[in-house]
């Protein structure tokens, strides 16, 4: 009878300490079977420590990690049903591609010509059928981290955990394999813990991000929930490039705010704001840059024609913001005046 809740995971009041230092002090975390989802934060913020005692690199200092239902806090690594793939690759140099790719179903007892069967599977899945026989330093950088998904897919594990698995391959390379990595996962409907600290990264391969400071969950929801509705100064400035500027909430009526900001105003979500000073978040594509009209007053300080956008620097009584404009083909010269305009998105209230 199958296992309803196989690939379910779940940290409850996970503490890891080392020493004096406590590295996750509290993690209460749920992720659904078939979910890809990404443990994103900068270097230092628990996100690795998190992922190594899902795999049972690390023990946790108190509370209990569960995966497919079944508590293996004190298991080892080898009896947690999870395989990991790492930034480094980890391949055999000396072994073929498919050699590499069997040799954890050899070593866990199947025989050889069924294990090699597996394999070629396996690389079937990844989109590098016939190319077998070749040693790692044949491939590409991407073919070999294709290698490294295949070598870990074949164990069939409950749970796949990615650890930085792009940072050694360049910008456009990174671009291609995530989007292999995101199709071959919706595909198979595995689960999946990725961990990164590139934003663009977790946006384009997640079900969930979850992002992590200092330990703690800062927020955890969709991709364009935390891009479009940051709900701390820390998310919206992780998670791509936003202005933060004061206002005041106006009034609050039927679970929407009236905003006043530098002399105009707009409606957004309350998010449990009340009347009184407050901080707004705005994506620099948020703007609608006009001439004239209702909106922000402002004066173009600087202006860059970037092909696709018009990216600007525009002084106005809510400070100096940073503007991408997509609308206008030409530049607005330095010293132009204008007004801004609020996009329906991409503005949001933090706390």
């Amino acid at each position: 009878m199958s296992n309803p809740q196989r690939g379910a995971v779940e940290f409850r009041a996970v503490r890891k300490d080392y020493g004096g230092f406590t590295a996750v002090p509290n993690l209460n975390l749920k992720i659904e079977p078939g979910q890809l989802v990404t443990l994103l934060g900068p270097s230092g913020c628990g996100k690795t420590t998190t992922l190594r005692m899902l795999a049972g690199l690390e023990t946790p200092t108190e509370g209990a990690i569960l995966i497919g239902g079944q508590d293996v806090t004190r298991l080892p690594a080898n009896r947690r049903d999870v395989t990991m793939v790492f930034q480094s690759y980890a391949l055999f140099p000396h072994m073929s591609v498919l050699d590499n790719i069997a040799y954890g179903l050899e070593s866990g007892g199947m025989k050889a010509a069924e294990a090699r069967d597996h394999a070629a599977r396996g690389l079937d899945l990844v989109g590098l059928a016939g190319r077998g026989d070749r040693l790692p330093s044949e491939l590409s950088g991407g073919q070999q981290q294709r290698v490294a998904v295949a070598r870990a897919l074949v164990l069939e594990p409950q749970v796949l955990l990615l650890d930085e698995p792009l940072s050694n391959l360049d910008a456009r390379l990174r671009r291609r394999v995530r989007t292999e990595i995101r199709e071959l996962q919706q595909r198979l409907g595995f689960t999946a813990v990725y961990v990164t600290h590139d934003q663009d990264e977790a946006l384009a391969v997640s079900d969930r991000i979850v992002v992590m400071k200092d330990g703690h969950i800062a927020q955890d929801g969709a991709p364009r929930e935390l891009y479009e509705a940051p709900a701390s100064e820390f998310i919206a400035d992780f998670i791509g490039e936003a202005n933060v500027i004061d206002c005041q909430i106006l009034s609050v009526a039927e679970g929407q705010a009236r905003i006043g900001v530098g002399g105009a105003e707009l409606t957004l979500p309350a998010r449990k704001g009340r009347p009184g000073a407050a901080r707004l978040a705005v994506r620099p594509n948020a703007f609608h840059v006009r001439t004239d009209g209702p909106g922000l007053e402002g004066r173009v300080t600087s202006a860059a024609y970037l092909g696709d956008h018009i990216e600007y620097e525009i002084d106005t009584a809510a400070g100096s913001l940073f503007v991408v404009d997509a609308a206008s083909s030409t530049a607005r010269a330095p010293g132009s005046s204008v007004r801004l305009q609020f996009s329906g998105t991409g503005v949001a209230l933090i706390a």
